[in-house]
């Protein structure tokens, strides 16, 4: 007779998840289909003057901690244009655990639009976070998707005092892949490791983001907008990429929070001039 099955006792964390359906209709994009678990769950969608629809992810835990395992899909059908965001950064907590881990899965039908804009992430020290975002395009779709972080609790002296930080970016439609990007910053991987601030590095500069555009666009047009706007944001870094088969991967180093939000702001902007031939989109946040 076999032994009956027990419970992990020990695992901390939760399990959220969030399915999410949008659909074109008439003239405007709505949600058709939404179910989420805590930690997870959105927001009423907000009426603003955008031909979006716009959807607000929330954790209402006020964080994440070790052990927590969320994930996130979304659906875009024919035609449905989405701005998907945050009302305020995510904080991730200290562990002695498993890592918190997001799973984000993105699926765009033909002609649609999804704008992934969460707000940055904030790693507390001793925290470990592990991020994965794939999308799945139809060749006539468009994206726009920002990755943020913030080294952490910067004011309290806690620059890269993580233990892990992961982040995978995966883009690919029919044909192939468009972009594969990944990072991780591990604490002790390797002897000697170098300051992740240092020089060749994040150079002092305590804020990053990468901002990924896909879609029928004029790349040398929108990295030259892109340089123009960052001129104007102060000390900021920007580097602008395109991509082999289309689109850019916009690089972003900030000294501070404003900053970063600031510049993100921006080349968000130049993407929705370029790809969409629309106006800066104001979220309104408090």
């Amino acid at each position: 007779m076999s032994a009956p099955a027990t419970l992990d006792a020990a695992r901390v964390g939760h399990d959220g998840t969030l399915r999410l359906g949008l659909e074109r209709r008439g003239g405007a994009t709505v949600v058709a289909r939404c179910r989420f678990t805590l930690p997870l769950q959105v927001l009423a969608p907000l009426a603003l003057d955008d031909p979006a629809g716009i959807v607000s992810i929330l954790n209402p835990t006020g964080g994440l901690v070790g052990g927590d395992r969320l994930s996130i899909d979304v659906d875009a059908g024919a035609d449905a244009h989405a701005v998907l965001t945050t009302p305020s950064a995510t904080r991730v907590y200290r562990t002695d655990g498993d890592p918190a881990t997001q799973t984000v899965r993105l699926r765009l039908g033909p002609r649609a639009v999804v704008e992934w804009v969460p707000d940055q992430t904030i790693p507390f020290a001793g925290s470990a976070f592990r991020q994965a975002i794939d999308v799945e395009m139809d060749e006539n779709a468009g994206l726009v998707l920002v990755d943020a972080f913030s080294a952490g609790r910067i004011a309290r002296g806690e620059a890269w005092r993580f233990t892990l930080l992961e982040s995978a970016v995966s883009v690919r439609d029919r044909h192939g892949w468009l972009l594969r990007d990944r990072f991780v910053l591990r604490q002790g991987s390797v002897p000697d490791q170098p300051r992740w601030d240092g020089l060749g590095l994040a150079e002092s500069h305590a804020y990053l983001a990468s901002v990924a555009v896909l879609g029928s666009f004029d790349e040398t047009r929108f990295a030259a907008d892109v340089a123009r706007r960052a001129a104007e944001c102060g000390d900021v870094q920007v580097g602008v990429a395109q991509l082999a088969r289309g689109g850019a991967l916009v690089r972003c180093l900030a000294r501070g929070a404003p900053g970063l939000g600031q510049v993100v702001d921006q080349v968000w902007a130049a993407a929705r001039a370029g790809l969409l031939g629309l106006p800066p989109l104001a979220l309104r946040k408090p």
